[in-house]
């Protein structure tokens, strides 16, 4: 089985991490580091683990603007990023880089758009890929090739296109299309009125798409009123396709890492690395 390229999905672990570990986690100016420990552990334990041949760390905007003009709801009720999150947010892409992780990050594209585009760029080079993350939107992206690397209570769990097909009732290519009709609270999609994960995966199992299911519907129908929008909902959904370059096989870069860390008073870390 050849090596996998590991995708780590930046934003979401550091977040995970920030509210997992506790803020006394400090560095040599007192201020906490345990936003950007926890992530690299995480993306180190998982690349040692799947003997990963390089790690991609994705970063992008909370909310892509053509999102945010496709539905102005979208993402309108998370909260600001706290102060002591954001501070580690921006030390993050130069320690992630001095381990020998390659660092993406655009613009006008948020961290999962790019997650699909370097695993479509692996898969298209004859490699596989390992989503390392805990958005479940990117169940979309398993198929031959690509598996997504779940974060979960008790370890990550690896998850292929059945085991995606078998928890949501639909193949991952209808991923987009179930969340349109479900809705999904934590990105502010409130989805069809009245129609929950079962409703959703029935309707779509039955038509094949929800541009079919939608042709499908009689007039005066909820799924007819809110056609746009649900058209909307299923394109926010969608990764938008870029394209990026393959990386070629990094090793960790220990003595790189450990530097970095000592820099940012990680000693404990640093000396990990160095042993």
């Amino acid at each position: 089985m050849a090596r996998p390229l590991l995708l780590a999905d930046a934003p979401f672990l550091l977040y995970r991490a920030f509210y997992a570990l506790p803020k006394k986690i400090t560095g040599s100016d007192g201020k906490p580091v345990n936003a950007l420990l926890g992530s690299v552990n995480a993306i180190m334990a998982a690349a040692e683990e799947h003997d990963a041949r390089a790690v991609v760390a994705c970063f992008g905007p909370d909310a892509a603007p053509y999102r945010v003009e496709l539905y102005a709801g979208y993402h309108a009720e998370r909260p600001p990023m706290p102060a002591e999150l954001a501070r580690q947010w921006d030390q993050a892409p130069a320690l992630y880089a001095a381990l020998g992780w390659l660092v993406a990050e655009r613009e006008e594209l948020e961290a999962d758009d790019l997650l699909g585009a370097y695993a479509t760029a692996e898969v298209e080079a004859g490699g596989e890929a390992l989503i390392f993350t805990g958005d479940r939107d990117m169940f979309q992206c398993a198929r031959e090739g690509v598996r997504v690397l779940l974060t979960a209570r008790g370890g990550p769990q690896l998850l292929d296109a059945a085991e995606v097909e078998s928890r949501y009732g639909v193949p991952p290519a209808l991923v987009p299309d179930f969340i349109a009709l479900r809705g999904d609270p934590s990105d502010g999609l409130p989805g069809a009125k009245g129609v929950g994960a079962k409703t959703a995966a029935d309707i779509l199992t039955r038509h094949g798409s929800l541009e079919a299911a939608l042709d499908a519907s009689a007039e005066g129908t909820t799924l007819v009123a809110m056609r746009d929008q649900l058209l909307a909902f299923k394109e926010i959904a969608t990764l938008r396709p870029v394209a990026v370059e393959r990386p070629a096989d990094r090793a960790l870069d220990r003595d790189g890492g450990a530097a970095a860390a000592r820099e940012l008073g990680m000693e404990r870390l640093a000396k990990r690395l160095e042993g």
